[in-house]
């Protein structure tokens, strides 16, 4: 691999840590047991499904203008920065959170999710910029592969800070501890990136950048015909990234609601981010021979039988029952979560024009990001009306059916 190809791989491995953390495994816990400690399981639960929804939805609108600024020669990097720099001084201000403060860190962790987001609109669309298209796949499989596995590292320091605490129930002082460690990980490794990536590919620039960038973001948007595919995997990919999302970010307050232990929850995530290493690197091997389409399409296969099982997890009468359960469902995660979101980056990438990948890739998050908002929310809508979390991982399995159905009639040449 080229240096700017680890560089650029290496920042998975510095967000990754933010997404394990503070979105999948220790900030819901941290939010149900301690800032919104006063109040019900489901209220909790939902309050966090709109926190989730909230920042997926700022993002969403805020993406391809950012996208389409970005294209200018030396903008790219600069916006990357300035989010970077932004999600980082977020996580740290959530150590100003007190137990039953879950309005403030409703608020702070909304605009670390969005700066962290921000920052991913560039760095995927870096992806043209540091390797041929004939690499997208490995490269993109990689950096998820290796996010997930370099993760761990500041994932389970936090995990011995929590589990170090008196009687096994942290306080304010160890979840404090955990979210300087993750935004000491975060800037720490990203470094390499901007030190050694740089926009090869650009538009020219422009005396009036903004009002040229939203010209462009029309003028491409009435033009879709002129890149359907792109498009056509977009509407795809807002279905079937959603219920991913949905699994990723709700799955510790619904094994919570369903009565498994924080050690239970805590120590499949962890196993979940090894076995996903391995399995994501496979995925891109495994795309080289039948193609990123099927092996997406393989993915969207494994999430819907993990969203069918889910959904009669809380019935299981046996606690150990429903543990056997949960770790199985966390090896299908493992074995498909990396490579349906690397393969879609990748696939995505040679869609698209490359002078162009921030614009496109602005879409992309927006079409991520609103697909996040609507899992998230009508988890928590349905478990606020129900009083029951199971009734809305159900509603996920038919995102999965829609963005399936799509993605197969989407001409890739991939």
């Amino acid at each position: 691999m080229t240096n700017e190809e680890r560089s650029w791989i290496l920042y998975d491995v510095a967000n990754s840590a933010f997404i394990l953390i503070m979105v999948t495994a220790v900030m819901p816990i941290f939010f149900k047991e301690i800032a919104a400690g006063g109040l019900t399981g489901a209220e909790s639960t939902s309050i966090w499904g709109y926190a989730v929804s909230t920042a997926a939805l700022v993002t969403a609108l805020a993406a391809p203008f950012l996208g389409a600024m970005a294209d200018y020669k030396g903008k790219k990097l600069r916006l990357f920065t300035i989010f970077l720099i932004t999600g980082i001084t977020a996580t740290i201000a959530l150590t100003a959170v007190n137990a039953g403060d879950w309005v403030l860190c409703f608020f702070i962790f909304i605009v670390a999710k969005i700066a962290w987001a921000g920052a991913n609109i560039f760095y995927d669309s870096f992806i043209t910029d540091v390797t041929t298209p004939e690499r997208t796949d490995r490269i993109s499989s990689h950096g998820y592969a290796w996010g997930y596995i370099g993760s761990t590292i500041p994932f389970i320091a936090v995990i011995i800070i929590l589990m170090s605490a008196p009687g096994g129930k942290p306080g304010l002082i160890h979840y404090r501890t955990g979210f300087i460690i993750t935004a000491v990980w975060w800037i720490l490794l990203s470094i390499p990136m901007i030190k050694n990536v740089r926009q090869k590919h650009f538009i020219p620039e422009s005396e009036s950048p903004l009002s040229d960038s939203i010209k462009r973001l029309v003028s491409g948007l009435k033009n879709a015909g002129s890149h359907k595919n792109a498009y056509l995997f977009l509407l795809a990919y807002f279905f079937y990234i959603d219920g991913v999302d949905t699994i990723i970010s709700m799955a510790g307050a619904y094994g919570i609601d369903s009565g498994l232990s924080t050690v239970t929850l805590i120590s499949a995530i962890l196993a979940i981010q090894i076995l996903a290493f391995p399995f994501a690197i496979i995925y891109g091997k495994l795309a080289e021979k039948f193609s990123a389409k099927k092996m997406v399409m393989a993915g969207i296969a494994v999430y819907t039988v993990i969203t069918f099982i889910a959904f009669f997890l809380p019935e299981i009468k046996s606690y150990q029952g429903k543990v056997y359960v949960f770790w199985f469902l966390s090896f299908l995660v493992a074995t498909s979560m990396g490579g349906i979101q690397a393969l879609s980056r990748s696939l995505y990438s040679r869609l698209i024009p490359a002078e162009r990948s921030a614009e496109f890739f602005g879409l992309y998050n927006i079409f991520g990001k609103f697909a996040a908002i609507l899992g998230p929310f009508m988890m928590g809508l349905a478990t606020q009306l129900t009083g029951n979390s199971r009734y809305g991982i159900i509603c996920v399995l038919v995102l999965f059916f829609i963005g399936g159905a799509i993605l197969h009639k989407t001409d890739t040449d991939a």
